[in-house]
């Protein structure tokens, strides 16, 4: 068989060589340790949360090394493909800060970055395979497979195009430009050279040691279409793109040894290889991929909508991505995960289980360290979008708000009741009169009469807070309450209650709730106007 002849039958159109995209696309200029990696989605939708988690990954690793990190698109399958799929993608991850060094938008060196426009360099590969004896026409129809298959099936043979059943492997030229003249539609196989009985293994930067068997597919190179599947075009890409690591999805491992296969027909040096368990949750008892249509915390929309700040799904990103990033951000206050240096021998090997429960707690105390006016300045921006009331009043009472907020901030352990930018309102909503207006439940504690004598006589604005707290606790016995709390314990009957019983009245009267952050500094901001309002109409 001449495969030059027959290279040159199948792409007469095909001029350039690898050589000359060699030349196009050089080795990069990189410093030792330096990475380049990449994330490859489809342009299908919005970014979600499983997209989020598998770009942090290697857009980390190239961040920590001073590396490039490429945002490649993998629109192959245009049936799946959407309008403006690719800007919603960079929109998507540039709000929440990825550096992307070279993407289809920037551009780069290496591109296109979007592989419907690379269809030349993938037939020049091709092309190059079918002249070195490694790739060949295949020209059988739907039917033919489908009878293939049932043939496998009866004999409970292996499913697939190998050996005797690839039976376009050894065509003729005169059959092959027999079957051109006809028209017939055909698609290009890589001709392998594995054995399926035979092992071949491979070092994952996450797992170690793998082992699996050969690959003996005569897999598709090119459909019928001129375009691509997957593993020919990633190979080609990764390669020509200069990638030193691929992280992807471990559902990749099985597909290794094809893979390697392709890398090692070209002759290429293989970039090295990191497959990250998918994020998944618990359902049922059982462990499945988080899913956009089944979950509704997938859509990073939920997170916006609900004012989740992105800083803080990051943290619990790198929480995901190494087990000793939470120790290590627990033990640097003040540090960004941006300073931790990921490790891919730090990586879990087991699933990643997305728990939400964790990412509130995470933001919860990301919030809690935020200066008041950062956290209204958050606020007022989410306000702006999804809470038009609520927006007009923060922006009315600016510096009020901002003290509002500030209350247990700056102390040793700041309050931790909001999880997110839409939590902002329902936990201070009651500093608001034009918001204020609680539902009381009757205790028999409750005095009306102390507390206005209380707010007449009592309160003074200019007092500090253990005067504050010594006042409130010298009237309690004119109205039956216990200062002494063992004598309280001991007689809870002879008494109303306790001092934090008559602290708990003035409580629910100024604010309609049982608990609340400080009640001395809520005091001070309503002023004694509003408070001896709030009080009368308790």
């Amino acid at each position: 068989m001449n495969y030059k002849e027959l290279a040159d039958l199948l792409y007469p159109h095909i001029t350039k060589t690898i050589e000359d995209y060699e030349k196009m696309y050089p080795e990069r200029d990189l410093k030792e340790g330096q990475m380049v990696t990449r994330f490859a989605p489809s342009p299908t939708g919005r970014v979600h949360m499983g997209n989020l988690y598998a770009s942090f990954f290697p857009q980390m690793f190239a961040r920590n090394t001073d590396g490039i990190f490429i945002l490649r698109i993998e629109d192959t399958d245009q049936k799946r493909a959407i309008e403006n799929g690719v800007e919603l993608i960079l929109d998507d991850l540039h709000d929440y800060g990825y550096k992307i060094d070279e993407d289809p938008i920037k551009g780069g060196a290496y591109g296109p970055y979007i592989q419907s426009e690379r269809k030349e360099i993938y037939e020049t590969f091709a092309k190059h395979l079918v002249s070195i004896g490694r790739a060949y026409p295949c020209f059988c129809s739907e039917d033919d497979l489908t009878h293939m298959r049932e043939v496998q099936e009866a004999r409970k043979d292996r499913i697939g195009y190998y050996g005797h059943y690839a039976k376009c492997r050894n065509l003729t030229i005169e059959e092959v430009k027999e079957h051109l003249d006809k028209g017939d539609k055909f698609v290009i196989r890589l001709k392998s050279m594995g054995d399926f009985n035979k092992r071949m293994s491979f070092t994952d930067l996450i797992k170690g040691t793998i082992e699996l068997p050969e690959n003996d597919l005569d897999q598709v190179l090119i459909k019928s279409d001129g375009i691509p599947p997957y593993a020919f075009a990633h190979v080609v890409d990764d390669h020509l793109m200069r990638v030193t690591h691929v992280t992807r999805d471990d559902s990749y491992i099985s597909s290794v040894p094809y893979h390697f296969e392709l890398w090692d027909a070209f002759g290429f040096k293989k970039p090295l290889f990191a497959h990250l368990l998918p994020l998944c949750k618990k359902d049922n008892g059982n462990i499945r991929k988080i899913s956009k249509r089944k979950d509704p915390e997938a859509a990073i929309s939920f997170y916006h909508e609900n004012g989740y700040p992105k800083e803080a799904i990051k943290l619990y990103l790198a929480t995901l991505l190494n087990s000793n990033f939470e120790e290590w951000y627990l033990q640097n206050p003040g540090s960004s995960y941006l300073d931790f240096t990921f490790r891919f021998d730090k990586m879990s090997t087991s699933w990643a289980l997305f728990d939400l429960d964790k990412l509130i707690s995470i933001s919860k105390e990301y919030i809690s360290k935020l200066k008041a006016e950062e956290v209204y300045n958050y606020t007022l921006k989410y306000a702006e979008e999804f809470d038009k009331e609520f927006y007009d009043l923060l922006t009315k009472y600016k510096d009020y708000s901002i003290n509002v907020l500030n209350i247990e901030r700056e102390v040793e352990r700041p309050r931790k009741d909001i999880e997110n930018f839409k939590a902002v309102r329902r936990e201070i909503e009651y500093m608001y009169d034009e918001l204020f207006n609680p539902t009381y439940e009757k205790k028999d504690f409750y005095d009306k009469n102390m507390l206005i004598d209380y707010i007449d006589n009592v309160y003074d604005e200019n007092d500090d807070k253990q005067t504050w707290f010594d006042k409130i606790k010298e009237m309690c016995p004119k109205y039956g309450f216990c200062t002494d709390n063992k004598e309280y314990k001991a007689n809870p009957d002879k008494y109303k209650g306790n001092t934090a019983s008559a602290c708990e009245a003035l409580r629910v009267a100024v604010t309609g709730r049982v608990m609340s952050p400080d009640l001395y500094e809520i005091l001070k901001l309503l002023g004694k106007t509003r408070i001896k309002e709030r009080i009368e109409k308790f």
